[in-house]
């Protein structure tokens, strides 16, 4: 499993038109090789209407898994260019499938890798841009008149605080990655004077934007 990843949020579509045809981009979040080929397939059935369905996907686990589709059209002026689009971003885990409507006009092969490009970056953006991290959650527990000191330290530090907790004490639920354990550790103690509890759960994955607002945390399945 990848510790820390970038891909997309969410199934996204755009469409681009270049001399009456269109490029219609939808866009996928996928964990295997075997749901990219669902959604190729499900994306021709439901478009079973246009010339051409070129993709590209680019998967990463416990094996990596790059393909690529012209479908038709000439060699390397689609799949590639829509697979240039997953790599130049740095991209996993996704697939993108561009579905060609022929205006009745050439293109080029020129014309038709910069369009079919277009669309497929046009389709990234609609998607949704984010990093996936696998991290350990971590309960600090701290008496009342500590926990602004080490609110502000964990902040400070760039850890993720995703929750709160004001009971008899205050209690921290915090993020981080496994390799974070003895700094999270060695800060928490100087900061409170070795007067704080850490406990360790279980493994989370968080899904954060570009600006590292968190979107999405669930467990590691």
């Amino acid at each position: 499993m990848l510790k820390e990843y970038r891909t997309v949020f969410q199934e996204g579509q755009y469409t681009y038109e270049e001399k009456r045809s269109r490029f219609i981009a939808r866009v996928l979040p996928v964990q295997s090789e075997e749901d990219a080929i669902e959604y190729i397939n499900r994306v021709k059935s439901e478009s079973r209407d246009a010339r051409h369905h070129c993709y590209a996907y680019y998967i990463e686990g416990d094996a990596a898994y790059q393909r690529y589709s012209d479908d038709g059209e000439p060699a390397g002026t689609a799949g590639i260019p829509i697979l240039e689009v997953i790599k130049k971003r740095q991209l996993v885990n996704i697939v993108i499938v561009v579905i060609r409507y022929f205006g009745g006009i050439l293109l080029g092969a020129g014309g038709l890798v910069r369009a079919y490009g277009k669309a497929a970056a046009g389709g990234v953006l609609n998607a949704r841009v984010i990093m996936v991290r696998t991290c350990t959650e971590a309960i600090i527990n701290v008496e009342y008149h500590l926990s602004g000191k080490l609110q502000n330290m964990l902040l400070s530090e760039g850890f993720i605080i995703a929750g709160t907790d004001y009971s008899h004490h205050v209690s921290f639920t915090v993020l981080i990655p496994e390799e974070q354990k003895n700094k999270l550790e060695e800060t928490v103690n100087d900061t409170t004077g070795g007067k704080a509890y850490i406990a360790y759960g279980g493994k989370k994955m968080i899904k954060t934007d570009e600006s590292d607002n968190i979107l999405e945390i669930c467990p590691v399945t």
